[in-house]
């Protein structure tokens, strides 16, 4: 009986093991990707710093033991900047990183997926994208052209922009040269703006000779950065026009699907690591540039008009609309983002909107 059951039970180990081989090699196989990224060289926050894309890459190889690895490349590297998508989509590159409004030319639904005028917050933004089917969206948009994405990052709320001259009506931005990207860019056009698209490296020489009369670039550390403060006084702010703003981790979907389930775990867990740990970095390196640039350079902070913002809204409705009867996958997108909005709203009117001035303006 001992012979027999010794027998039987080498037997059922050797079968065991036999099928547990496929599945010990799938977790022993390792990946070496590429990411190329739509920020140049050394660019705090986009390429380099806590919960930047380089920092995914080291989250990523740190979580999986070095079996996932990735070889980061900032714009000019490998591609140039905006040629990312083109990238992942044919397979050159596995992941990109950039901001989806980007691809806007070739889908405008994307926008959704980086920030909406008069839209939500982080908070809001997060909510709807983790719980509110806003990813699962993402997915169907990007799928048919053999691509995934997920959120990596948050500036946060951005400043309305900087003026060489003081804003006090809508008048004001007639005739105005401002450098402004995405959908804010098409509500100040149908304001009498003269939208300028400028890269970042760009703003401050344009701003400083007069060639433009206002630029919006991020926030008080990032234009600070850039120098701005030196080259107009007027920095205005309501967010109204990025409430927020998500960094884009795009992903290959035959890439994607060759990952064994852990990896994919820990990509998507690096991934909501850094838009929690980046938008935190941008809260804090915010506040004490906000200050500085006060307190040092004379800038004078102050929120646009009333009657202006009042305005601004009604036309980014319009602005939206339009968008959507134009293209039904916005339609779907945009209502979507609308309804949850809407419901999220009603909370945070409830919740935050009197907790605020509560805890900081007393």
């Amino acid at each position: 009986m001992k012979r027999r059951d010794f027998l039987a039970g080498t037997a059922l180990a050797a079968t065991a093991g036999t099928l547990a081989a496929p599945s010990l090699a799938r977790a022993q196989e390792t990946f070496s990707w590429k990411m190329t990224n739509a920020y140049g060289p050394g660019s705090p926050y986009y390429v380099e710093g806590p919960g930047s894309p380089t920092d995914f890459c080291k989250k990523v190889a740190a979580m999986s033991d070095g079996r996932l690895t990735i070889q980061h490349f900032a714009a000019g590297e490998l591609i140039p900047a905006l040629e990312g998508f083109d990238a992942v989509q044919n397979g050159i590159v596995e992941m990109n990183a950039a901001n989806a409004y980007f691809w806007a030319g070739k889908l405008p639904a994307a926008q959704y997926f980086t920030t909406v005028p008069f839209g939500m917050d982080v908070k809001g933004t997060n909510a709807w994208l983790y719980h509110g089917g806003g990813i699962d969206l993402w997915h169907e948009l990007y799928e048919p052209l053999g691509m995934i994405a997920f959120p990596m990052g948050n500036t946060g709320v951005q400043m309305t922009g900087w003026f060489r001259k003081e804003i006090n009506s809508l008048e004001d931005f007639s005739g105005l040269k401002m450098r402004i990207p995405g959908l804010a860019g098409k509500v100040y056009a149908k304001l009498g703006v003269n939208v300028q698209l400028l890269p970042g490296g760009e703003i401050f020489p344009a701003l400083e000779r007069g060639v433009i009369d206002a630029a919006e670039f991020v926030g008080p550390y990032q234009d600070r950065r850039l120098g701005l403060q030196k080259a107009a006084k007027y920095y205005y702010t309501t967010g109204w026009h990025e409430p927020n703003n998500v960094t884009e981790l795009l992903i290959g979907k035959a890439a994607w699907d060759s990952l064994p389930a852990d990896l994919q775990e820990i990509v998507k867990t690096a991934a909501f690591a850094c838009n929690v740990e980046s938008n935190a970095w941008c809260d804090a390196t915010n506040a004490e540039a906000m200050k500085d640039l006060v307190d040092n350079f004379e800038v004078i902070a102050k929120p646009l008009p009333d009657a202006v913002v009042a305005r601004l809204r009604e036309v980014t409705q319009e602005v939206l609309e339009e968008g959507a009867a134009a293209d039904p996958k916005t339609r779907k997108v945009h209502d979507a983002y609308m309804a949850f909005k809407d419901q999220y709203g009603d909370w945070a009117g409830t919740a935050d909107e009197p907790l605020l001035p509560v805890l900081y303006k007393a």
